[in-house]
């Protein structure tokens, strides 16, 4: 079969490579893909925006599954294009999609079905959003409504940092017309944990538990990012826990999103805070997660071509997921400046030295004059899979002093919170 991937980060060269396992698979395209992603894929010049392009390619090719990987294409309704074209493709629906295309949205879902969030209020008028953020005069976070790409979100410790929040957001509008309503909710303290599932709008099967490290610096420390690594899985997220989840949150927002006439088919992501209360939830995302996609799918053992058919099939309760013993960690390498502003075209070396047993994810990176250089914030993803934990680290930063290019930066901590326990 052909199988085309849509977008051209770590998250979607980790898709090729996954689905580049399966026997099943005769040839994988990708548009627009990456340095990584071409010696998987033919590699389309084809932005993940440009629907009609899409088609096209879908139809020419004569493709048999197209997987999506980024939010803003499904939130464009590129499913529904797909799907009324008669071709199958994994990801949700426009109206589905929307639990991430609307922090608002996702937070109605959540209140009317009692999934356990933080208390919030909305604002189309940032008068009024900063008059509220002076009656609480506490911390609080402060979310632009629509698509910031991973950036919307600023958590403010005192009310000078939320009341300029609100600044940036709505009046300078830094994230344009995502900022045009915000959420302003109740700072939630204690571990962050992602729980990714699979769902056919009926039945979930979640994956591993994950952690990603948002924070450009170690400790959790600086602006926010589109994520520094992640592994899998994450202690963090007990057994017990992990089924406390399933039953208070994924389950209920799926039958939640159906009886809302948003039947919701595809990886539903909940970024959760593990709470002295128990997991709430920060955030939904309608998509893989990246980076904790590459670690998951290290881990994965069972073919992903096969989960996905039988998930389209709405046969997802015959799936039963296998994973491999261990653990698997991911350190991504950053451009200088990031989350900033950065460079573009430097040259990486030692991509072709890697351990065994790790793989260099390709986010930011094109071929230039033979070469693989630098194209984006978040350069690759050293992503190791070991025994455990501690083990997997090792061997991900055992990766991470081959790897060289000009401005280079990453965490040093990833995963150190899955040692403390």
């Amino acid at each position: 079969m052909k199988v085309l991937i849509v977008g051209g980060g770590g998250r979607e060269h980790a898709l090729a490579w996954k689905i580049s396992l399966s026997p099943r698979v005769k040839k994988i395209f990708c548009g627009p893909g990456n340095a990584g992603i071409a010696q998987l894929a033919e590699c389309v010049d084809i932005q993940d925006s440009n629907i009609p392009a899409i088609i096209n390619l879908v139809r020419r090719e004569k493709i048999d599954l197209t997987v999506v990987g980024p939010e803003v294409p499904l939130v464009a309704g590129l499913v529904d294009a797909l799907e009324k074209e008669g071709y199958p493709v994994f990801g949700p629906r426009q109206r589905a999609a929307e639990i991430e295309g609307s922090k608002v949205m996702a937070k109605e879902i959540m209140h009317r079905y009692g999934i356990p969030t933080a208390r919030y209020a909305v604002f189309d008028n940032a008068q009024q959003a900063k008059d509220y953020i002076k009656q609480l005069a506490g911390p609080c976070v402060v979310k632009a409504d629509g698509l910031a790409a991973g950036k919307g979100v600023i958590v403010a410790e005192d009310e000078q940092t939320a009341l300029a929040a609100v600044n940036d957001i709505m009046e300078n509008q830094i994230f344009g017309v995502a900022g045009r309503r915000v959420v302003v909710e109740e700072l939630l303290r204690g571990e962050e944990v992602s729980m990714l599932a699979f769902t056919d709008g009926e039945h979930v099967v979640p994956m591993l538990a994950a952690q990603d490290h948002k924070q450009v610096y170690d400790n959790d420390l600086g602006p926010n990012t589109g994520g520094m690594g992640a592994y899998a899985p994450a202690p963090v997220l007990t057994p017990e826990l992990r089924q406390q989840v399933l039953e208070n949150i994924m389950i209920p927002a799926v039958r939640g999103m159906a009886a809302e006439d948003r039947p919701y088919r595809g990886v539903l992501y909940a970024g959760l805070m593990m709470t002295d209360k128990g997991p709430q939830v920060l955030e939904f995302n309608a998509r893989f997660g990246d980076p904790e996609t590459q670690p998951l799918l290290m881990m994965l053992q069972s073919d992903l071509v096969d989960v996905m058919e039988a998930l389209l099939a709405g046969e997802l309760s015959k799936v039963d997921l296998r994973w491999y013993d261990g653990a698997s960690v991911c350190v991504v390498l950053a451009s200088g400046g990031y989350p900033g502003t950065y460079g573009k075209g430097e040259v990486i070396n030692g991509l072709a030295d890697l351990p065994e047993n790790v793989v260099a994810f390709h986010a930011g990176t094109t071929l230039k004059n033979g070469q693989v250089v630098t194209a984006g914030g978040r350069v690759l993803g050293i992503t190791a899979r070991a025994g455990g934990i501690p083990e997997a680290i090792e061997l991900a930063y055992q990766g991470v002093t081959r790897v060289k290019f000009s401005g280079m930066h990453y965490r040093k901590d990833i995963g150190k919170k899955a040692g403390n326990r």
